[in-house]
């Protein structure tokens, strides 16, 4: 069969891989995206969290910086996207509730939003009534909350759906095969095997492969990502036509020491989420992690009793040691990375486009320096490991 060419080909086609195809497309660049299940992995299961001020950790200020930019992006991002294809890409600009079920609860969102001020980030301390007021649904127990205006989510399926229609419209050709192995000469990426045995040749190739991106065949051992799965349940409720809505803004509580998240959507839909675990590529919804969300997400939210559980699914993240992204050249002449964005993927979607383009384009940009992938290999990197957080 003969062998098939392309400028740029892209491993992966979840948010990040798409959004990637359709920039460096839409800039006539030709672009194959290789994926068997488009926009089916971790993409569909995310809640859509746009959340870079909410999940700040002590720091991680690189990677706040990286992350703020992206949720500036996302608008415009949104607005092109609609534009081009007449469908939702998901955008909801409501505003994100931090809260606090007891007194515990409270000082530790209390001490976060102390350290959100630190870094110039804008953030509302609430009472417990005044969160109520916000949001009247909210347990009488609610102590205390956090309002963040500038914390957002996206309905990733929609964004998704968008998408698949963009990357088609700007002549992207989606090859819905894995690619096996990518093929090498000397110290170059020269192209990708198919699993049908073909072959596309390219002189720049795009590993946006997620939690599957350190099992990436035909890559040197030593320049393979430190990228691992972390497993991730999420639950999708329906909210009956007479509560609706049940939330008028994305609400992350703290629950006597244990965080849930509560995202709604226009339609009646509520995300709660999610669980954090290590149990390598298993993907089985497991009884204790619905049990614990639905337990944690009826403390604060009562409500939650009587609203129908319509979905209960599993997803990967792809964690690295330090929770932040690898993003450019893999030390591998051709072959980029983008991936490791663990709880932050759909938030960065459109940050990492623009990179990975400006890359192939021009160059690294400097906002995108501190997340290479050499920062594995010269010793303890400068950003914490902090894997235990939850993701979204």
């Amino acid at each position: 069969m003969p062998a098939q060419t392309s400028e740029v080909v892209i491993i992966g086609a979840g948010l990040i891989g798409l959004a990637t195809a359709w920039r460096l497309a839409a800039d006539g660049i030709q672009v194959t995206v290789c994926d068997p299940t488009p926009g089916t992995q971790t993409s569909s299961v995310a809640a859509g969290m746009l959340a870079p001020v909410t999940e700040v950790e002590y720091g991680e200020d690189e990677l706040l910086a990286l992350n703020l930019a992206s949720v500036a992006a996302w608008p415009t991002f949104a607005e092109e996207l609609e534009a081009l294809t007449g469908l939702p890409a998901g955008l909801n600009r409501t505003g994100t509730l931090s809260v606090a079920y007891d007194v515990d609860d409270a000082a530790a969102i209390h001490r976060l939003a102390d350290y959100q001020r630190r870094l110039g980030l804008e953030v509302e301390e609430l009472s417990g009534r005044e969160a109520r007021k916000r949001e009247p649904l909210l347990a009488a127990g609610v102590s205390a909350g956090v309002w963040v205006p500038g914390d957002h989510s996206v309905n990733n399926r929609e964004t998704v759906a968008a998408l698949l229609e963009a990357v088609e419209l700007v002549g992207v050709s989606l090859v819905r095969q894995r690619v096996t192995r990518v093929l090498t000469a000397g110290t170059a990426a020269v192209g990708v095997e198919l699993e049908d045995g073909s072959t596309i040749s390219s002189s720049q190739i795009v590993a946006a492969t997620g939690p599957w991106s350190a099992k990436l065949e035909g890559i040197p051992q030593e320049l393979r990502p430190p990228v691992r799965p972390i497993k991730g349940e999420i639950l999708r409720l329906r909210v009956p036509e007479a509560y609706r809505p049940a939330l008028q803004h994305t609400v992350r509580a703290t629950a006597r020491g244990f965080a849930v998240y509560l995202v709604p959507r226009p339609g009646g839909e509520l995300v709660v989420g999610a669980t954090t675990s290590e149990l390598g590529y298993d993907t089985r919804v497991l009884a204790g992690g619905v049990f614990s969300l639905l337990r944690d997400a009826r403390m604060v939210l009562p409500i939650t009793d009587e609203l129908e559980l319509v979905e209960c699914v599993a997803g990967l993240r792809p964690a690295t040691p330090d929770n932040a992204p690898i993003l450019g050249p893999s030390g591998l002449d051709g072959l980029m990375w983008a991936t490791g964005h663990y709880r932050n993927g759909v938030l960065l979607t459109p940050i990492t486009a623009q990179v990975i383009a400006d890359t192939i384009r021009s160059g690294l940009p400097d906002l995108a320096k501190p997340f290479l992938a050499s920062r594995f290999s010269s010793g303890p990197s400068h950003l914490a490991d902090r894997s235990e957080g939850p993701g979204e």
